[in-house]
């Protein structure tokens, strides 16, 4: 990924691409914990493109682009959130076979959806995108102390949303 991030510096069109390729997975988990309309996790993801592009001059570390770009979605969630531009629409599910794994990723989403924002995301990013503690501190601009003890009543309150929900 880092010959990838210097490649883009230099201004690689098709580098930069691949870059975001790789990462549209976990943009998409990030904003949908701060975000819950599809419209606003997309324009998140759009702006953060977008500022990344213009920006990725800027980045001194080539290997810290993933914390970099993680960081700049977040306050680009917290922006649309701040701007109280959310829409919410009534989902519609397309018809289509439900297989198990679908309904195990929904009824996760579901419990997750219950947490407290600031466990759900610190929860979010040690376990599903694979940050150290050092560097969810860095990203959330937290104490690593911070970040320990919000892991673990993160983990605790899933522990709670679990039982009452099962």
């Amino acid at each position: 990924m880092k010959y990838l991030v210097k490649k883009a510096q230099k201004h690689d069109k098709q580098a930069f691409v691949e870059l975001m390729e790789l990462e549209k997975q976990n943009m998409y988990k990030v904003a949908r914990s701060y975000l819950n309309c599809q419209e606003d996790i997309a324009d998140a993801i759009q702006e953060t493109i977008v500022t990344c592009y213009e920006k990725i001059d800027s980045l001194k570390n080539p290997e810290f682009f993933r914390t970099w770009l993680v960081r700049i979605l977040i306050n680009k969630c917290k922006d649309i959130l701040r701007s109280g531009r959310r829409e919410y629409l009534l989902e519609t599910f397309p018809e289509q076979e439900d297989t198990c794994m679908e309904l195990l990723n929904y009824e996760f989403e579901e419990l997750m959806g219950q947490m407290d924002d600031k466990y759900r995301i610190v929860l979010l990013l040690y376990y599903s995108e694979g940050f150290k503690v050092r560097e969810i501190a860095q990203i959330l601009d937290l104490e690593e102390s911070t970040v320990k003890t919000r892991l673990a009543r993160g983990r605790k309150q899933f522990e709670k949303v679990c039982l009452l929900n099962c």
